[in-house]
């Protein structure tokens, strides 16, 4: 057992929280937390974070149960109503402990395998720099030819515009440190949008190749009609935050202690 494992098993403070949005995910998400658990228990303290975004299934029910069952540090936040999957990773970041924050989808399709992958790439990334975002690559996509065509064509536009250095910013596994995250715009749809935006902050970007598995249960709440008007809005506004967003070179601080004058 590796010393931040042995940590882990101390109930140390978590350097990973993983967070989950999930709406209608019931026999996906208790399989998906297993999966978790084994590949981040040798490697660190970790969290897990779920976002129930208005399920009228028994979603978070299944989570605490399976995360019960393996003795995993759990936190579920459940949604009135359904919010989006930027909502609901926002509430879950702002309820977060880790360091890093582990982004994941709920379906089971992102495979919890790749995480200490990323987490090593972020351990390499952050000497150049406080902010930064690991993005997943799917590079072997596990789903209908459809679809898969409708992303090459989003992001070969999306690149275009934003020229944001990932080849697949719909891969829900990414890792950000928390403390950039909260510094980071909030509007619907970001979670699409979050290299783009750690670049605004002059933060670096890093892509990692993951495994891509097909949907075992339920249905996906995406198609093309929801993403595409969506998304032309969504890069406008992302492309005016980052004209507008000026990153200030501090040349000097200089500070006065109360009982000193100044001549």
């Amino acid at each position: 057992m590796t010393e931040l494992a042995a940590a882990a098993a101390a109930g140390a403070e978590p350097l990973v929280s993983v967070l989950i949005p999930a709406k209608n995910e019931t026999g996906n998400i208790g399989s998906l937390v297993a999966e978790v658990v084994a590949a981040l228990r040798p490697e660190c303290p970790f969290e897990i974070v779920l976002v129930d975004d208005g399920s009228d299934d028994g979603t978070g029910d299944e989570f605490l149960q399976r995360c019960a069952e393996l003795g995993s540090a759990a936190r579920l936040i459940r949604h009135e109503k359904s919010v989006g999957q930027s909502t609901a990773l926002m509430s879950a970041a702002r309820q977060a402990r880790g360091r890093y924050l582990v982004t994941i989808d709920g379906d089971g399709q992102n495979d919890p395998a790749d995480m200490p992958a990323l987490l090593r790439s972020a351990r390499e990334t952050e000497a150049q720099g406080e902010h930064f975002c690991i993005a997943g690559y799917r590079k072997n996509r596990q789903d209908t030819e459809w679809k898969k065509f409708q992303s090459r064509i989003a992001n070969a536009v999306r690149q275009k515009i934003l020229n944001d250095q990932v080849p697949d910013t719909g891969c829900g596994l990414k890792l950000i440190p928390r403390a950039t995250w909260l510094q980071l715009p909030y509007f619907d749809h970001m979670h699409r949008y979050l290299p783009a935006l750690v670049l605004r902050l002059g933060g670096a970007i890093r892509v990692v190749p993951v495994n891509h598995r097909a949907r075992q249960a339920g249905v996906s709440k995406y198609n093309a009609w929801n993403r595409l008007w969506v998304g032309l809005v969504d890069m406008a506004g992302v492309v005016w935050l980052t004209r507008r967003g000026k990153r200030p070179v501090i040349a000097q601080v200089r500070t006065l202690a109360a009982h000193e004058e100044s001549h």
